[in-house]
């Protein structure tokens, strides 16, 4: 399927707790990206309340593509294809974006792209980096995902490793939440590290070994954990600074390592880091030192694009479109989709 010369793509973002709507022309060019967060909502549970997420989703997803349209300055008519991240996600959150696109482009008779989100949170880098072609290496790091993957082409991917159990994010929010900070737990341990000591407690680094793709970040955890209840019992003083600090180090060095070993796997030179995490300031700024000592250039999307956002759906859609990488009508929701999908990958 050939393209206009000027392709319009309006996608839609609903798989966990943003609702997303942006307008992008020829996948580069953002002319609208609206996110309503409802992390205010559930910021009292300590994490997403999938039910309290699909409600607002309902409320919120006509709303705010209407006015990513008129931020675009264009109507649904000037729109030649529709986007929507499918999976994976909260499925109830997923099936509100999913049916709302589905009605749009029935109503509109234009054509529906199934986007996989994780593989638009690499293509936000497209939107932030214009020069970026692949091939290169990607970091996918995220809350309920880690993995590397060989990006070879635009509708070609290979997936090198991910995690074994629990994210790297994941992890983030759990020891966020036994140090008593705020939920997402991300963003407030990556600030309270940087008055702690990285070095002054000894985490594991599990699977840090060449041998291995795969992630694991599950015992570290439990180590964390162990050492705040055994110092508990024991009196002493906990400082909650270097137990985020120390680790954090644990998280970032092997995903340093791991992304080192994925480039050269893939013989490239280029490093993509995607995700939520990708907003960490201690995980760029190793990534960024080590890519700079080995000459190979090295990527990540402003932080507006780090986290869920229809932009970064919108970027992978028309890439999809593309190449004729179309949805039917009969679209349905898949929770647990993994990154590379069967269609695309070698």
């Amino acid at each position: 399927m050939q393209t206009k010369k000027l392709c319009l793509t309006l996608a839609i973002e609903t798989s966990c707790d943003e609702t997303s709507a942006a307008v992008l022309l020829n996948g580069r060019q953002v002319l609208a990206n609206v996110i309503s967060s409802q992390i205010p909502l559930h910021q009292k549970y300590g994490g997403v309340v999938p039910e309290i997420a699909s409600r607002k989703h309902i409320e919120n997803v006509l709303p705010v593509i209407d006015e990513a349209l008129q931020e675009a300055g264009v109507t649904l008519a000037d729109i030649d294809v529709i986007g929507v991240t499918y999976g994976p996600g909260l499925v109830g959150a997923l099936l509100v974006g999913v049916a709302a696109a589905k009605t749009l482009a029935y109503a509109s008779d234009k054509p529906l792209v199934a986007v996989n989100h994780l593989e638009g949170h690499i293509f936000a880098n497209f939107i932030s980096h214009p020069e970026l072609e692949p091939p290169f290496a990607a970091l996918v790091v995220s809350g309920g995902h880690t993995s590397l993957v060989h990006v070879k082409d635009y509708n070609s991917f290979s997936l090198l490793g991910q995690t074994v159990d629990d994210a790297a994010g994941e992890a983030f929010d759990k020891v966020a939440r036994v140090l008593k900070l705020p939920y997402p737990g991300g963003p407030h341990i990556d600030r309270l590290a940087k008055e702690g000591n990285g070095q002054a407690i000894a985490f594991p680094r599990a699977l840090a070994q060449k041998n291995s793709m795969n992630f694991s970040f599950s015992g570290l955890k439990s180590a964390v954990l162990n050492y705040l209840n055994s110092a508990m019992q024991k009196g002493e003083t906990i400082v909650a600074a270097d137990v985020a600090a120390s680790f954090q180090s644990a998280v970032v060095d092997v995903l340093v390592i791991k992304a080192m070993q994925a480039c050269e796997i893939c013989q490239s030179k280029k490093l993509v880091l995607a995700g939520g995490v990708a907003a960490n300031s201690a995980l760029k700024k190793a990534l960024a030192e080590e890519c700079r000592e080995r000459g190979y250039e090295f990527f990540y999307p402003e932080p507006v694009l780090c986290t869920d956002n229809a932009a970064m759906i919108a970027s992978r859609a028309h890439y999809q479109y593309r190449e004729g990488l179309v949805a039917e009508l009969d679209l349905n929701a898949v929770p647990s989709l993994k990154l590379i999908d069967a269609n695309l990958a070698d």
